[in-house]
C-alpha cells in the first residue's frame, strides 16, 4: 500500500495521485475528523448551553437598562409635573391678591378664571404624579425581578463557563493537533472530492462520510452491497459510494492501512 507524500498543495498534481492513495487519505482525513468529533462530544451541549445563557443574560441586562432609561424618563415628567404645581400655586396667589384689588367686575371674573384654570392644572399635575409614580414602582418591581433572574442565570453561565474551561483546558492541545492534521491531510484530496466527503459528512447525523464494507453491508446505512460493488470497492479503480446514503466506500486494505499508520 503506497502512502501519499507530504507536501503543499502547490506541489501535489492530483493527477498522479492513485485511486487508493485517494482513498487512503480519505480514510485518513476521516478517522481524524472523527476523534475531533469525540472531543466535541465529551464536551457536549457545554458551547451551546454558554452561549443560549450569554444571549439571555445580555437581553435581561438590555431590558433592565431600557426599564432604568424608562423610569428615568418617567421621572422627568414627574419633575415637569412638579414644577407645574409650583408655578400654579405662585399664579393663584398672586392672582388672588390682585382679586383683592380689582376696580370692577370684569377684572374680578377673568382672575377668578385665572384662579380656576391653575386650580385645574394643578389637579391634572397631580392626578398625573400619581400615574407616573405607579408607573415607576411598577417598573421598579420588573427590574428587581429581572435582576434577581440575571443574577441566577450569571451564577449558571459562570459555572458552565468553568466546567467548559475545564473540559477545552483537557482537550485543546489535542484538538488543535487533530484541526492541524486534518487541515494537511485535506491537501492530499482535489477539491471536488474534498467538497463531496464534507457534504457527506455534513449530512451524515454522525458525521461519517467515509465507511468500510462490513458483513456485505454499508457501515453507515447497513444496506447490503452487492458482491459485484463489493469486488469494484477491493478493486480501488474508482471511488464507490453508496447508492442508499452516498456514503464514500472502503475495504478493509484501506482501513488497515489507515489504522497502521498510528
Amino acid at each position: 500500500m503506497s502512502k501519499t507524500k507530504a507536501g503543499t498543495a502547490k506541489e501535489i498534481n492530483f493527477a498522479d495521485i492513485s485511486i487508493e492513495e485517494r482513498l487512503v487519505a480519505l480514510a485518513r482525513l476521516q478517522n481524524i475528523d472523527s476523534q475531533i468529533d469525540k472531543i466535541k462530544i465529551i464536551r457536549g451541549e457545554l458551547p451551546l448551553e454558554v452561549e443560549d445563557l450569554e444571549d439571555e443574560v445580555t437581553g435581561l441586562q438590555t431590558r433592565i437598562e431600557n426599564l432604568n432609561s424608562e423610569i428615568d424618563e418617567i421621572q422627568n415628567n414627574i419633575d415637569e409635573k412638579k414644577n407645574i404645581l409650583t408655578e400654579g400655586a405662585q399664579l393663584i396667589k398672586k392672582y388672588e391678591d390682585q382679586r383683592m384689588n380689582v376696580r370692577n367686575n370684569r377684572e374680578y371674573d377673568s382672575l377668578t378664571k385665572e384662579i380656576e384654570y391653575q386650580s385645574l392644572e394643578i389637579q391634572l399635575a397631580e392626578k398625573r404624579i400619581k400615574e407616573y409614580t405607579f408607573a415607576i414602582e411598577s417598573k421598579k418591581e420588573v427590574i428587581a425581578q429581572a435582576e434577581e433572574k440575571l443574577r441566577d442565570r450569571m451564577a449558571d453561565l459562570n459555572d458552565k463557563k468553568d466546567k467548559l474551561a475545564e473540559i477545552v483546558s483537557e482537550t485543546e492541545r489535542e484538538e488543535e493537533t487533530l484541526h492541524k492534521e486534518s487541515e494537511e491531510n485535506e491537501k492530499f484530496i482535489e477539491p471536488r472530492l474534498l467538497t463531496a466527503y464534507k457534504r457527506i459528512r455534513k449530512n451524515a447525523h454522525n458525521g461519517l462520510a467515509v465507511v468500510p464494507v462490513e458483513r456485505d453491508a454499508c457501515g453507515g446505512c447497513f444496506n447490503k452491497i452487492p458482491p459485484q460493488r463489493q469486488l469494484d470497492i477491493r478493486m480501488h479503480k474508482k471511488i464507490i459510494v453508496c447508492e442508499y446514503c452516498g456514503r464514500i466506500l472502503i475495504d478493509d486494505e484501506i482501513l488497515n492501512a489507515v489504522k497502521g499508520e498510528k
